[in-house]
């Protein structure tokens, strides 16, 4: 696997650059081209879910609403954020997407284990979960869910959203860092109302964007059985 680190870059053009990569790698390609992991941080950005519902989009103002062709519903980029685009070949790692999905969430789990912070799993909501009021505990999660809110307790602490494409994967996940907070009330985060969001310096843990990128780098990179350059 090939890890690149972009930096800070527009939404846009590194979609269109993840499509164009993925549009590449075609049957004629049969596997040869490698893998790759593209780390970065966009300006402040909404992404819409190919099936995204408009009435999850509370107030946006001023910060752009881009429509993708990944799963899920709204979500929001911004400074502070580890957004991280794993381009894999999934035949090449001969797994199927639900395999790829629990591989991602682990990577983020291993990633905020090495912080001290639990990270937790909620079924049928992708994406990783912690406890505010005790990030480092190991408790499960266990009894039945509150109806009136299912996260009662938690808050996301990174976001999953993926579109696989001939067996190709593009788009990916984002690990809250050190963000501003504000933007995720303009919406309902992956189109929960009232999901809370948290990201690791509100946790206490307070660490800069190479640090955190590295980390989830190498996490990502083990999880598909291939090593950096």
């Amino acid at each position: 696997m090939i890890v690149k680190t972009l930096g800070r870059v527009d939404y846009l053009p590194t979609l269109e650059a993840m499509r164009a990569f993925t549009a590449a790698r075609g049957a004629a390609d049969a596997g040869d081209t490698p893998d790759e992991l593209w780390l970065c941080e966009h300006p402040p950005t909404f992404t819409q879910g190919i099936a995204g519902k408009p009435e999850h989009l509370l107030l946006p103002g001023d910060i752009p609403v881009v429509p993708t062709e990944r799963g899920g519903q709204v979500t929001y980029h911004g400074p502070g954020q580890v957004t991280a685009y794993p381009l894999i070949d999934l035949r090449r790692q001969g797994i199927f997407v639900k395999e790829y999905v629990f591989r991602l969430e682990t990577a983020l789990i291993q990633t905020l284990d090495s912080y001290g912070v639990t990270g937790l799993r909620v079924a049928s909501a992708p994406g990783i979960y912690v406890r505010p009021a005790d990030p480092g505990s190991h408790a499960a999660l266990a009894g039945p869910v509150d109806p009136a809110n299912a996260f009662k307790g938690l808050a996301k602490v990174a976001a999953l959203g993926i579109k696989v494409s001939r067996h190709c994967t593009f788009h990916g996940l984002a690990l809250n860092v050190a963000m501003d907070l504000e933007p995720f009330q303009r919406i309902n985060p992956c189109g929960y109302p009232g999901l809370e969001t948290t990201s690791l310096d509100k946790l206490g843990v307070f660490t800069d964007w190479p640090t955190a990128a590295g980390r989830l780098a190498e996490r990502l990179s083990a999880q598909f059985e291939v090593s950096t350059p």
